[in-house]
């Protein structure tokens, strides 16, 4: 039996069935990392994207119950050269081909991973369909589909109520309270576990709050500080979103991460534009203008800051990509904000970042020893 990814402009590649024996549309991308596919699928920042591994053997190490970046599977297909039958690791519980199954994801093999990352990297990220329908009868139903740009993909993955976050993981957000140095609200737009984590364990408490909460609310919780998550889509789309943090300005410490980065930037009115094949891998190189430093940065995004339209805003850039010189930092230090674009939690990726969670505990008083 053949499977096919079909993309907009009549492309199509043919391969093997993988995971679950359904149809699926939504925009393709690829990522160059060679691990943490299992945190790949479950990070929010992929919803509606076909995510191409360009790594070619997937699922050697298999799935565990433990590296998840959210509660549940966020990636609309997986395109993989090859997938392990036999995981080997202590951890795994699933191979990568049951995990799909179970969890309802279409995914395809055995097809050239790389020639398709070439073509998505010449031309452009691109509209597919995983079928396995006769390519041509899939192109029509594929042209009749939204556009991912179309989609406000942070409705469909920010939490529907208030939870708490603690050293123990997930709790209620009227649980008796621990001794801990601060308590952050997170304005979820796609937060991943990962960056929750890393907050608790630089010793605070974490309140996780609707991608739609107003400020006065968010101020309400009396927090030290408000962090604004990763998410997936087009910033254009969260207008209101941007006029909360509008409003947050200068009231209370804030930190962007990716597109929380975003947000404050058109929040104080510049604009965002959408990348050709976007950053997606853990290999990204990023300078510091102020230090000069350089470290090598986990990333998963398709928009990038116009630094044009930041002139005269308040907002400094304060980071640059070293592969393209799109910007990869802003600060507003009239307003207590600033953000980066890429992932301090860097799961997967290294740890280069993972100083950002401290520093932004120091910047708002509540950093530990």
């Amino acid at each position: 039996m053949k499977r096919h990814l079909v993309l907009e402009d009549g492309t199509v590649y043919s391969g093997q069935p993988l995971g679950a024996d359904l149809e699926v549309s939504g925009e393709v991308v690829f990522n160059t990392g060679m691990t943490g596919y299992q945190e790949i699928l479950t990070d929010p920042s992929y919803a509606g994207q076909i995510v191409t591994l360009t790594y070619p053997l997937i699922g050697n190490y298999g799935i565990n119950d433990d590296d998840f970046e959210s509660f549940r599977v966020q990636a609309a297909g997986l395109v993989v050269g090859e997938a392990s039958e036999i995981p080997s690791n202590w951890r795994a519980r699933y191979t990568l081909h049951d995990f799909l199954r179970e969890r309802g994801v279409p995914a395809i093999q055995g097809l050239d991973t790389r020639a398709l990352t070439l073509r998505l990297r010449s031309y452009g990220v691109a509209m597919g369909m995983i079928t396995d329908r006769e390519p041509t009868v899939a192109l029509e139903a594929l042209r009749d589909t939204p556009r991912y740009g179309e989609r406000v993909f942070v409705e469909e993955v920010s939490t529907k109520a208030p939870y708490a976050w603690g050293v123990e993981g997930k709790e209620p957000v009227d649980a008796p309270s621990r001794d801990y140095q601060c308590k952050l609200v997170v304005l979820d737009l796609g937060v991943k576990l990962n960056i929750l984590r890393r907050f608790a364990a630089e010793g605070c408490r974490l309140i996780v709050l609707p991608h739609s909460t107003p400020a006065e609310e968010i101020l309400g919780w009396k927090p030290d500080g408000v962090v604004l998550s990763p998410g997936p889509g087009d910033p254009r789309h969260l207008k209101q979103v941007a006029a909360t943090v509008n409003e947050l300005l200068g009231r209370i410490p804030m930190f962007g991460i990716c597109l929380g980065n975003q947000m404050i930037a058109h929040a104080v009115g510049g604009e965002t534009f959408k990348l050709k094949f976007g950053h997606r891998g853990s290999n990204h190189p990023v300078q510091d203008l102020k230090t000069g430093k350089v470290t090598i940065t986990s990333q998963n995004h398709g928009y990038a800051v116009d630094p044009d339209s930041l002139v005269g805003t308040g907002a400094e850039v304060t980071q640059r990509n070293l592969n393209d010189g799109t910007v990869e930092g802003i600060e507003v230090k009239e307003k207590m904000a600033y953000s980066i674009q890429y992932h301090p939690e860097a799961a997967p990726g290294p740890w280069d970042s993972r100083p950002w969670f401290h520093d932004f505990l120091a910047r708002v008083g509540r950093a530990g020893a």
